[in-house]
């Protein structure tokens, strides 16, 4: 059991990760939201990932996918043993999301697998290397031993974030795969993982609402306007 000391330290010390100094200075990597995607997510994945080109359905899938090949995918997500994460702006569009993939092999069952698409509006915020770290912390917490990601080698923001991250990186000709050990669970990366959860889900309820209260409002202008239309129409 951890003491009342030892959780006060592991939440002030993963609060300055999440913000650090001078966070409100500067665009934080840190502060960009992201939550656990459920079954009732669905249909944005799908909107998501239909709506990739077809260049970038050739660096996540390592083909290129058709419209056919992307629902099987998303039909054959097991968000019981899977994780999947994502980044949504105000107006809960999926920006980017991942796919932590769980082995099914007993004998592997440390490890899992990455995978990251972003929208190509959405490029250049760090929104992969985000996501990438969301899924290490997640998959430490899991027991996960060695985290894999298997990418084409001509996709080198995906090598760009394994390497920064300390994972080894094998080339085999059109391909290369990445391996990154990582460290057992601890206080510090359940709290981190907690507060961030947290963060993420409150500002998707935020935006959730706000999505709400424009969508009736423009419901209201729309009467208005409906109202006027028919008051000019009238003979005076």
């Amino acid at each position: 059991m951890f003491n009342a000391a030892e959780l006060f330290k592991a939440s002030l010390d993963a609060g300055r990760r999440l913000f650090g100094p001078g966070w409100h200075n500067r665009p934080a990597r840190a502060l960009v939201p992201i939550r656990s995607l459920g079954p009732s997510h669905v249909p944005r994945i799908r909107t998501h990932l239909l709506a990739l080109s077809s260049g970038d359905r050739y660096l996540r899938f390592g083909h290129a996918a058709t419209d056919a090949q992307i629902e099987r995918y998303i039909d054959g997500l097991d968000f019981e043993r899977d994780d999947i994460f994502g980044i949504y702006n105000r107006r809960l569009e999926l920006l980017a999301m991942a796919h932590l993939a769980f082995s099914v092999d007993p004998q592997f069952n440390s490890c899992a697998e990455f995978g990251v698409s972003v929208l190509e509006r959405a490029r250049g915020r760090g929104y992969g290397a985000r996501l990438f770290d969301r899924a290490v912390v997640h998959a430490r917490n899991e027991g996960v031993q060695l985290m894999f990601v298997h990418a084409l080698s001509e996709n080198s923001a995906m090598l760009r974030i394994a390497r920064k991250a300390g994972a080894t990186v094998e080339r085999d000709g059109a391909e290369s795969e990445c391996y990154l050990r990582l460290p057992p669970a601890d206080i510090d990366s359940r709290i981190t993982e907690l507060v961030e959860e947290q963060i993420a889900q409150t500002d998707y309820r935020l935006k959730a609402q706000a999505r709400q209260f424009w969508d009736v409002l423009h419901v209201v202008q729309e009467v208005r306007q409906g109202v006027r239309d028919a008051r000019d129409r009238l003979p005076r």
